[in-house]
């Protein structure tokens, strides 16, 4: 399984979480999540054999 697949679904699950308890950091929440989503997606780490 490549590192991308198993961070989105953590990344996804801590912000929502986090979400639920500071409604005020959803923005900062949105926009660090697309940022590394992006990041993954450009540089392609899927070479990591976890």
């Amino acid at each position: 399984m490549n590192l991308s697949a198993m961070l989105t679904p953590l990344i996804s699950l801590v912000a929502g979480i986090l979400i639920l308890i500071v409604p005020r950091l959803l923005s900062v929440i949105v926009a660090i999540y697309l940022i590394v989503v992006g990041l993954i997606g450009l540089f392609g780490m899927t070479d990591f054999n976890f």
